[in-house]
């Protein structure tokens, strides 16, 4: 084994330059306490969250909340969301689903994972600490059977935070839950989108029904709230292609599966920033874009997707991008036996926050 320029240097150390290392590291760490660093920037970070010297809030203790986020219960009244940057909130419902249910417990699932954050070791931000976030809540569904009436309810949830002046950062549900959230989000102007996915779900109507999880993206474009040409969707694979042709006649940009490997991930996101550009984008990720291997607790699984380090490769790629909100769909923990898809979905959920927080035009203002 070859030793780093570090390592020959300790072993080539004299015993008193050894003694004299040891000694500067006691006069620095000695009687440091947990809170106390050097570096500047992580300092600032300790600042935020230790209390009373070394004392941090247990992640195992208290009520859940999403990205373990100061919990605000939304009323609707305008205006009350006023001092946020940012809301995180659940999307109950999976009644669009195509295969297995229970994604509708996919919000409860996140909630329940622990140590996610507070502090992005790549993207060097904290986000919960450096924004104002929280956690409203779930949208209220005023029916657990209507389809159309949840998306209703979805989409007036939506428009409400966004009101507010208020970023809208959700998790699923199913992915149809994306439709009404997109029709809130671009009512101005249409967005672009990054998509990490198995499916390019832009499917046409199945047995009388259009708003299922396979299709939001074809109704988003029709709708004209989704820019096909500033939309790209990574990680699409399966025995279903054939049902995706709008995907690319409509103008947005495909990466298969099986296209990463010979394109390499840094490709894909100088690929992904192109196709973007420099306007208001939105962040949809699907655990399903992930292989089972990594994420079993889905829907509708397929083998051969993304590794968990090559999805969050490229989604921090998008740091520095026009990123205005997010979601994270399609987690039903009753399939994930070990709880990793619920991790890795709250990860990801961190990991976009983190997007926001480094919106260019966002901190601008």
């Amino acid at each position: 084994m070859l030793l780093s320029e570090n390592d020959a240097n300790e072993v080539n150390m004299s015993d008193k330059e050894r003694q004299e290392k040891l000694e500067r590291l006691r006069a620095l760490y000695g009687d440091a306490g947990g809170s106390d660093m050097h570096d500047t920037h992580f300092q600032r970070i300790a600042n935020m969250i230790f209390s009373d010297g070394d004392k941090r809030s247990p992640p195992y203790a208290g009520v859940p909340s999403l990205l373990d986020a100061p919990i605000r219960q939304y009323n609707a009244e305008p205006g009350s969301l006023r001092d946020l940057d940012v809301a995180l909130f659940g999307i109950p419902m999976d009644l669009g689903v195509t295969n297995r249910n229970g994604a509708r417990f996919g919000p409860r699932a996140l909630r329940t994972i622990e140590r996610i954050g507070p502090y992005n070791d790549v993207l060097k931000c904290a986000p919960v600490h450096e924004m104002a976030v929280a956690d409203i809540g779930d949208v209220p569904m005023q029916s657990r059977f209507d389809l159309s009436q949840s998306h209703q309810d979805i989409f007036d949830f939506t428009k409400g935070v966004l009101s507010d002046g208020v970023m809208p950062l959700s998790v699923g549900g199913d992915h149809s839950v994306t439709h009404p959230v997109l029709k809130a989000v671009g009512a101005k102007a249409p967005v672009g989108m990054v998509h990490i996915d198995a499916h390019c779900d832009t499917g046409g109507p199945y047995e009388g029904e259009k708003f299922h999880h396979g299709g939001p993206f074809r109704n988003a474009v029709l709708d004209g709230v989704l820019d096909p040409e500033r939309t790209i969707q990574i990680g699409i694979r399966g025995n279903a292609e054939y049902i995706w042709e709008f995907s690319e006649a409509s103008g947005m940009t495909v990466v298969r599966a099986h296209e990463i490997s010979e394109m390499g991930i840094d490709c894909i996101i100088a690929k992904a920033r192109q196709v973007i550009g420099d306007l208001p984008c939105y962040v949809s990720f699907d655990v399903d874009g992930l292989d089972p291997v990594f994420a079993p607790g889905t829907g509708t699984p397929e083998v051969g997707g993304l590794s968990s380090r090559e999805a969050l490769a490229i989604v921090r790629g998008m740091a520095g991008a026009n990123i205005i909100g997010g979601d994270v769909v399609e987690v039903a923990p009753q399939y994930d036996p070990t709880s990793n898809t619920a991790h890795i979905g709250a990860q990801m959920l961190f990991e976009i926050l983190s997007l926001i927080q480094l919106n260019p035009v966002r901190r601008a203002k």
